[in-house]
């Protein structure tokens, strides 16, 4: 029965007045909106974790880079001559070494020289930095922005376009624009046996004896 007829009935008895009197509490009370459905309480979801980050990495020694062993040339080498011997090598460090007064490169591994060639390099107008160059760049198929001109198993070392590269029909005499110019099938194995980072030591003069270390410091 709705209020309205508990009101009016209300005069009718003292009944009909405590049922209409307690009708109307409830309604103050609840209203006429239909009772809510209970929505069942979620727990919130927890906050991320956020993972742990990884412990910096732990300095290594000091490689050993002193020179074991040197291949055996028992002739001076001329441009276009090229030794490589790496039976029985070890693995290690890699390093290669260009000296510009004996127009010679040597790549070591472990301190063991693996191959040797005589090379051609930069000339008075454009001449090959000295210094300590890793290698930041490998391209096996490189042709030269500046000059168009292949240079295959290309090495780069300097930002500004210093190379090793392979050099079809080196000569003697021949000068580049401060690359380091090698023969292309020594220039394949010099490719084949260097990472991205290995170190290239330019020097003019300086000579390695065995026993002597390829890197100082």
């Amino acid at each position: 029965m709705k209020r309205t007829a508990w009101v009016a009935m209300a005069a009718g008895g003292g009944a009909l007045v405590l049922a209409a009197a307690l009708s109307v509490r409830l309604v103050a009370i609840l209203g006429d909106e239909p009772a809510r459905a209970r929505v069942p309480l979620v727990a919130p979801a927890p906050a991320p974790v956020k993972p742990t980050p990884a412990p910096p990495p732990v300095p290594m020694a000091p490689a050993d880079l002193t020179v074991r062993r040197v291949l055996d040339v028992p002739e001076p080498m001329r441009i276009g001559d090229w030794r490589w011997d790496e039976a029985g090598v070890p693995a290690g460090p890699t390093v290669i070494t260009v000296d510009l007064a004996a127009g010679m490169l040597s790549i070591f591994r472990g301190g063991w020289e693996i191959g040797t060639a005589a090379i051609v390099y930069g000339g008075d107008t454009k001449p090959t930095p000295l210094g300590t160059f890793p290698i930041t760049q490998k391209d096996a198929h490189h042709i030269s922005n500046l000059y168009h001109a292949e240079m295959p198993y290309m090495q780069r070392l300097t930002n500004d376009g210093v190379t090793i590269h392979g050099t079809e029909g080196i000569q003697s005499g021949w000068a580049t624009h401060g690359c380091v110019g090698v023969p292309v099938a020594f220039a394949r194995k010099l490719f084949g046996a260097t990472k991205l980072g290995d170190p290239v030591i330019v020097t003019s003069g300086k000579r390695l004896a065995m026993g002597q270390a390829i890197v100082k410091g």
